[in-house]
């Protein structure tokens, strides 16, 4: 007998055998939700196929986002290079050396045109990875859907709009929390009324999970930030029986096939006991529903197809977890963008698991699982000590300007780095079962001519719109912003005036400061 202890990412203790577990009385689709927000789960529909895309110019990336679409891909999902996701048009100084390279060059309306030339926003969802510039690009999202003459009401999609887990383990923040706070809650207004079927918030674990915490940490950090943003709205005066059904969830899926699992299932049945405390009574505005990414940091650049192998567990987890939608990463991702051969694996995967594998043809197929259920109570009494200490600490906000978060965070991945390097703890390739590397063939790349053709098309914008209206749009805004009258449709004009992205955002850094 080994006298090893096994322990989960997070610290969990494993036992060698699990002999009894509480009794699961509860159904799928009935608070509080451990098995699943659906009744029938995926015998009614499978989750959304998403593909995470986007590089180079608008024109570039609308090219792959129909390639996706023949491929069988049901819902876009778009990545924005750094300049746009922190308020800079590709011509600023601040944006050299990083335009089009980790996601799509967004400097006004003209390119969301270009970007969803062929597409009719009324027929696909559409999520979108912005977070401080999130009211710009919605903006800019709605301005086009006007434009091919959809119906508002109709549209749907995704905006992340997370803000505090960038203060936490991103970055990509602009200006202070409260301000940045604003912003979102006037999103939650604007959109109950004008989009009511756009799900206004992606409350995001998978970037805490990427900087290094555990699975614990990213659960109960992610529902903290959830918890805050709730408060935010309720104060502001919206029903949480109303906003609360339009936030969604954004999860990292790991190496541990079980913790994972249990992760999903903790995750449903504390966020039904979050928002029932807060006020919430009907069902639907105490689910969670969420995207699953699969884990970025978990890729290696050595032996690069071994992630096609990493990629389908992380999958296959989500899909027993539960996921309402998924995107599956390339297994060159740690070398590049994802080609298009990467892309297609990485969706084919999905299809595999979803019209192969069986799993789909029963609800929560692991509950009951002495096992599973042990996790699942296990993962959350943990998550829930420290939502507690946010909590006491006056929550989410007060705990990120400590910098509680970033260290815990910070703790965990220097925990995690310390036993890949002494061996304790196995990444095939990495620290065994080492080979001599013979490389991939094709790898992305985007060049830095990106910037030259962005300024060209920004410098045809400039001339070609109407200035004056403009300076009126950008000023109505800024006087705006000095009131606490809500900001969108001031937004909504400026960009379907093609103010630029830019232009919009240094409105706001003269009012509200950077941070």
């Amino acid at each position: 007998m080994s006298d090893k202890k096994h322990t989960t990412t997070s610290g969990i203790e494993i036992k060698e055998l699990y002999t009894s577990a509480n009794p699961v009385e509860e159904k799928p689709g009935e608070f509080p939700f451990t098995r699943g927000i659906q009744k029938d789960m995926y015998r009614g529909r499978l989750w959304t196929m998403r593909q995470y895309a986007g590089f180079s110019t608008a024109e570039e990336s609308n090219k792959r986002y129909h390639y996706l679409l023949k491929q069988g891909t049901t819902g876009l999902s778009v990545a924005f290079d750094l300049p746009t996701q922190i308020g800079y048009d590709s011509d600023h100084e601040m944006a050299e050396g990083e335009v089009g390279k980790v996601g799509v060059a967004i400097d006004s309306l003209k390119d969301i045109e270009i970007l969803f030339d062929g597409i009719e926003l009324k027929d696909i969802t559409t999520s979108m990875t912005i977070n401080a510039t999130a009211s710009i690009l919605l903006a800019m999202y709605i301005a086009l859907a006007k434009k091919q003459g959809a119906d508002l009401k109709q549209i749907s999609g995704t905006i992340q709009n997370d803000i505090l887990k960038e203060y936490a383990a991103r970055g990509t923040y602009i200006y202070p929390p409260k301000p940045s706070m604003r912003l979102i809650t006037d999103i939650f207004e604007f959109c109950s009324n004008e989009v009511p079927k756009w799900n206004t918030i992606s409350i995001s674990g998978y970037h805490i999970r990427e900087a290094g915490s555990s699975a614990v940490q990213e659960l109960a950090f992610t529902l903290a930030n959830g918890k805050t943003y709730l408060k935010a709205a309720i104060d502001k005066g919206l029903d949480i029986n109303i906003f609360a059904k339009r936030l969604s969830f954004f999860f990292n899926c790991h190496n541990n096939f079980f913790e994972e699992i249990a992760k999903f299932r903790a995750a449903r049945r504390m966020w039904a006991k979050i928002t029932k405390e807060l006020g919430a009574t009907e069902e639907k505005a105490q689910m969670l529903r969420f995207h699953t990414q699969t884990g970025g940091s978990t890729l290696t650049a050595q032996q690069p197809l071994n992630n096609v192998i990493r990629v389908t567990n992380q999958a296959m987890a989500a899909v027993l977890g539960g996921t309402q939608s998924l995107h599956t990463n390339g297994y060159d991702e740690a070398l590049s963008l994802p080609t298009e051969a990467a892309a297609k694996i990485a969706l084919r995967t999905q299809q595999i698991i979803g019209f192969e594998s069986g799993v789909t043809d029963t609800v929560d197929p692991l509950a009951g699982s002495y096992f599973i259920e042990n996790l699942t109570d296990e993962v959350e009494d943990a998550a829930w000590k420290y939502i507690d200490k946010i909590d006491a600490m006056g929550g989410s906000v007060n705990a990120i300007e400590s910098e509680y978060m970033q260290n815990e965070i910070a703790g965990a991945s220097y925990q995690y780095q310390k036993e890949i390097e002494n061996g304790d703890r196995i990444s095939v390739g990495v620290n065994k079962f080492i080979q001599e590397e013979q490389g991939l063939t094709e790898v992305f790349n985007i060049d830095d001519s990106i910037r030259q053709l962005q300024t060209e098309k920004l410098n045809q914008l400039k001339a070609s719109r109407d200035n004056k209206a403009i300076e009126q749009a950008l000023n109505n805004l800024k006087d705006a912003a000095r009131t606490d009258v809500n900001l969108m449709p001031f937004i909504v004009v400026a960009v379907e005036q093609y103010a630029t992205l830019g232009e919009i955002a240094d409105v706001f850094r003269e009012t509200f400061g950077e941070y």
